[in-house]
């Protein structure tokens, strides 16, 4: 883990963003289409812990994204080369533009300044999408990368923005995949490598920082 020092340096506010990732409705809500990773995002914290940076964010000034993920009804322009995307069709709760699946899923709360980034293609909420041109404007330096899962989404949106030249924080217990057993092992083996790994409360400290100096 990095010290309080290393941490808070990072994060400064005036550059940091705070990505949330598929924490929609239709993923980690009740009426789910994958409902183990929705009973892991829940169960876990993992969901309490994005709402709690979230609402961190808005009083603190630090940008929020909120990344979605969603398909038109006809299906038009949605990948369909890989088997997940095939198996995405057939599941009963469909990620449909407009509809609540694909609103941001409570108790997370978009603030009026929140950004939504929606996505009807492909695996990464940041690769093709509007993500990294909007980071670019808002000055970015720093991501804090939240959501689900750790299986697949996550880990895409951390290399992708490395590869992009950002520095990457991921509070760990902000993020969930299935098994439960996977998302530590994902952290320690993998994300680890290229990220900060912290605590949301670590994270939490540091955003709040600045703000109890002032």
């Amino acid at each position: 883990m990095p010290s309080y020092e290393q941490l808070s340096e990072l994060l400064d506010p005036v550059s940091t963003v705070l990505l949330t990732v598929e924490c929609q409705q239709g993923v980690v809500g009740p009426d789910s289409a994958l409902p183990e990773l929705a009973r892991e995002a829940r169960s876990s914290g993992a969901l309490r812990n994005v709402a709690r940076l979230v609402a961190a964010a808005h009083q603190t000034g630090v940008q929020v994204v909120h990344a979605i993920a969603e398909r038109r009804p006809d299906g038009r322009g949605a990948s369909r080369n890989a088997r997940l995307f095939r198996a995405a069709r057939r599941l009963p709760v469909q990620q449909l533009s407009g509809t609540t699946a694909v609103r941001v899923a409570p108790p997370i709360e978009v603030g009026e300044e929140d950004l939504v980034v929606r996505r009807l293609h492909g695996l990464s909420p940041v690769h093709g999408t509007d993500v990294d041109a909007l980071l670019r404007n808002l000055g970015c330096r720093t991501l804090i990368v939240t959501g689900v899962s750790a299986n697949v989404a996550i880990p895409n949106a951390v290399f992708d923005a490395v590869n992009l030249g950002y520095t990457v924080v991921v509070p760990s217990d902000a993020i969930a995949g299935v098994p439960a057993d996977y998302t530590p092992a994902m952290i320690r083996h993998t994300l680890a490598l290229v990220a900060t790994i912290a605590t949301t409360d670590e994270v939490l400290g540091c955003l709040e920082r600045p703000r109890r100096r002032a």
